[in-house]
Formats: C-alpha cells, structure tokens, sequence
C-alpha cells in the first residue's frame, strides 16, 4: 500500500470536506476546519522545538486540541504519549521519565481533576528530559518549568515541513502495567490507520447513516481506536470530554446516534436514566468491554430495551475494537468477548499452555495474534518485546480463551486471572457466575491461591439482603461443579477493591488474592 493511503492523514480525506467529523459541546468542526487545525497545530509544535523523533507528552481530557495534536505530531515525524487522566503524580512522572517526553500539553483543571497540583508533586529530577509544558486555557501550571500557552488556533506561526514516516512510532500508550509499572505500547500510522480502515470496512459504516458517541478517553485504545475508525468511515463523531451518563443519554437521544463502545457500566448507567420501554431506538452497535461482574445480566436487560450490545476483545498492544461478535451470531455467543476479527487479514491461534503445543477449537490457552493492527514494540524495551513477540511475529497476548472452529473466538480471562486448578485451566467466572445464580449473592469474584500445596479458589461475596450461610452456598456448588473447582473458603465483603484505567473500573484480584491469603493464615 502507498505510504499517503496509510497516513494518518489519509483518513480524513477530502471529498466530504464540509461534512462535520466532529461535533464538540454542540459545536460542529467540519473535516476541513479539522485539516486546517492539524496545520496550525504541527506549526506551533515546530515553533516548541519540536520535530522528527521528539516525544510531546499530551494530558488531556476529550478535545479537538487531543486529535490535532496526534495528527500534526504524524505530520512532523514528533510522537505523542497519550498520560491517562486518571493518572496521579507517581504514574505521570513514570511514563514522562520512561517515554523521554521534551514537551507536555496539559489543561490547568477539569472539574475535579486539578492537574496543575498533581504537577506540583513531580520533581524536575524525576523526568529530567522535560523542558517545557504547554497550557491549553489563560492559567500557568508550574513555577518549575517554562510554560508556553497552547494558542495554535488563535495565532499563527511559520508553517512546518511534513517528514512523518508512517512505520515510525507516532503514539504511545500505557500498559495496565505491572509492580513495575506501566510499559509503553508503540504504534506507527500505519499500524493505526490500517485498522481504522479495517474497523470501517467491518462495520460497514456509511458517512450518511451512521455516528459514533465518542464518550471513552482518546487516551486509551479503546477510545483512540473508536475514534479514527468513525474518522476513516467519513461519518459524523460527539465527542464527551469526559464520561457522565446524563449528557451521554442526551447526545444519543437527541442525535439518533448508531454507534457507542464503553464498558458494562457505562451503559448500565445510561440505562438506568430512562424508564421508556426502548429508549434508544437508532442505536445499531453498542460494543462494550465486560469489566464488571454482571455483564450477561446487564446484556439481558439491554436486549430486553432494544439495546444490543456486542462483546469485543482488544489491547493496547493489538489495538481495541480488534474483534466483535456479528449480529448473526447467537445472543450467548455474540455478548462474550472476544468475537470474529474486523481485519481479514488477522490471525488467531491458540496455544496450550501446558504443552505448548496450538490447541484445538473449543480447547483453552494463551491467545496468540498476527495482524496489521499489532504493535511495533515496547517502546525503548527491547526485552520485553522480544519477550512478547514469537519467531513467527505472532503477539503473545497473556490472555486465556479458546477458538469456537468458524473463524471467531473466545476471551475467557486474562492468564494471570486463570486459574490452574486440580490440573485443569479454570476461568474465574465460571465459579462465579454460579455463585451469583445463589439467593443471597450479589455478586461474587473468585480467586486462586496455594493452600497446603495445592491450588485452591477462595470467593469473595457480597451478599444481597441477608447474608447467605458459607456451608449452604458450599453445598449447592458442588452439586453444580467438579470438586476442585468448589472454593476452599467463601469470605463475605461490603465491596471488592477496584482501580480506575482509562476504559473503566476494573476489579483488582491481586488485592483479593491478597486479602484471601491474609484471612486464611489469620484462621
């Protein structure tokens, strides 16, 4: 394919010019207006010192100023991180020091987020490649470094000269990370703009019919990834800067949008603002990530109003929206993650992690995945690449699921979250799922830890009304299950402990883990 077809630029195109690609607190910015953003953008960039190779740091809510700043970094050959909004002054200082950032784009607040004071707390020892931030709003930020405002729209600056290169990195994000930290996951244009296409041709998305609710943060894939395929489709974007369910109900409402991607309790949320019988009637596609247990339940419910949602499966390393399941799927089939992959030339295997040898269909074991949305490595961390990818060039997901033999899959957990348990790989929400069909249950996570010797699972539940007997929940699961996939203890909590990513809440079994050990060598 030519370099101009994979460009980021290439994206926007230039036939539907005056059509709006984004509409941002009711106010529409045509393609054209966009194109021209991109130049003022890559022109005060440059006038920063910014150029071929440099790292601008962008933390951001959902602005126009976000996707320029991409776009006119691709221009340049500059490369963005993307610093999750939710991150605080010990993650922020880690991905500045480890992505080598010279510049940082920054707002000074946004409602309850005070970013000038989490700046605050970040030494200049700590990230010594920075030497400037940039300020988007009249407020400075920082008596630490320079700062410069972000008035690439209101003034102008000598124009730049393009030297992107499409198979460069353009865009950085995190990782969930590790006790070490977050690594950084890097993409190229063409990594991106590949399967952007891709996403649009698999959709089958039409700049006429369809529009996407943009209400996950450009800082994540899932966010990004939604974004560029909807820009390469020509179809109309709303853009939340940050997600409220009572503003996203309105936009879906009132603009008949087709497309939205969140996670379960996004559209739980929505949901639960609107009594009418169905209350979004041109929504098509909703893709959603199950991170909170309850996820069938809420599907159900959604079906029930005409809402369908549609499990996914993605990563930073292979981008999101990488697969979905097909509305000629079977409701149980088409809500798991994981689904048919939206580029054709995708590969999915899957390997037996016991013998190493590729599993069977219906078989469990570790994803593995080719394709043109893959990653072109952790950036500066050629270990860990390597680690990552096979001979073959195949990404090593370290998730867990299984091939159902027509050219669609599983994800069942992530491999960390498996459990190996009387010999067999074991999914936490197989246990869970019936421990939450139980009167009196909630809801219910379930966790694996070494007891005696031996792999054991402990649950954690928290009750619905009066608290459910231990021995009484015991029973009824091994009625329904094989024994070694019966917990050894079953703790009741008020809640489970959880952290904040840029795509949602997620539960944190590390902790659970934790608290199971605590508990069981405290009897």
């Amino acid at each position: 394919m030519h370099a101009d077809e994979v460009s980021l630029h290439s994206l926007i195109g230039s036939d539907t010019a005056a059509e709006p690609a984004f509409v941002f607190d009711d106010t529409p910015v045509s393609r054209a207006e966009f194109s021209g953003k991109i130049g003022q953008t890559a022109a005060w960039l440059a006038a920063q010192g910014i150029g071929k190779g440099d790292v601008v740091a962008v933390w951001l809510v959902n602005r126009i100023e976000w996707i320029a700043l991409l776009f006119a970094a691709a221009r340049l050959g500059a490369i963005v991180a993307a610093v999750n909004t939710r991150y605080r002054s010990a993650e922020v200082a880690h991905l500045i020091k480890l992505s080598g950032a010279k510049l940082l784009v920054i707002e000074a607040a946004f409602r309850a987020i005070d970013f000038a004071a989490i700046l605050a707390d970040i030494s200049k020892d700590e990230v010594p490649a920075l030497q400037k931030l940039a300020v988007i709003g009249p407020h400075a930020v920082s008596a630490q470094w320079p700062c410069a405002r972000f008035d690439a729209f209101e003034k102008p600056y000598p124009s730049a000269r393009a030297q992107g290169d499409i198979d460069l990195p353009v865009l950085l994000y995190t990782t969930s990370g590790t006790t070490k930290g977050p690594k950084l996951v890097a993409h190229s244009q063409r990594t991106l703009t590949s399967h952007a296409n891709a996403v649009a041709r698999a959709l089958r998305l039409s700049p006429q019919r369809h529009s996407l609710l943009a209400m996950l943060p450009f800082c994540g894939t899932f966010g990004m990834t939604s974004l560029l395929g909807f820009i390469a489709a020509g179809a109309t974007i709303h853009v939340l800067d940050a997600f409220e369910a009572t503003p996203a109900s309105k936009i879906l409402s009132e603009h008949r949008i087709t497309h939205a991607f969140g996670s379960d309790e996004m559209f739980r949320r929505i949901l639960a603002l609107s009594d009418a019988p169905r209350p979004y009637p041109h929504l098509e596609v909703c893709g959603f990530a199950a991170f909170q247990p309850g996820w069938r339940e809420l599907a159900a419910q959604a079906e029930a109003r005409g809402l369908s949602l549609f499990g996914l499966y993605g990563s930073s390393e292979v981008q999101a929206l990488f697969s979905i399941g097909r509305g000629t799927d079977a409701f149980a089939d088409r809500i798991e993650g994981g689904g048919w992959p939206m580029s054709s030339e995708a590969k999915v295997r899957v390997r037996n992690t016991e013998t190493g040898q590729l599993a069977a269909p219906g078989v469990s074991g570790e994803i593995e995945i080719s394709a043109p949305s893959r990653f072109l490595g952790y950036f500066n961390n050629p270990d860990a690449t390597r680690e990552a990818i096979a001979a073959d060039g195949f990404f090593r997901t370290g998730d867990i699921g299984r091939l159902r033999g027509n050219g669609s899959f599983v994800y069942e957990t992530r491999a960390g979250d498996a459990m190996r348990l009387g010999g067999f790989l074991v999914a936490p929400g197989e246990v869970e799922d019936e421990l939450k069909s139980c009167a009196g249950v909630a809801d219910a996570q379930v966790v694996a830890v070494d007891l005696n010797g031996q792999a054991r699972c402990v649950a954690f539940v928290i009750p619905a009304g009066a608290p459910p007997q231990q021995e009484t929940l015991l029973a009824r699961l091994r009625e329904r299950l094989a024994g070694y996939k019966v917990p050894a203890r079953i703790y009741l909590v008020d809640a489970f402990p959880v952290t904040d990513s840029a795509n949602g809440v997620k539960i944190q079994r590390a902790k659970l883990r934790a608290m199971a050990i605590e508990r069981i060598a405290a009897e």
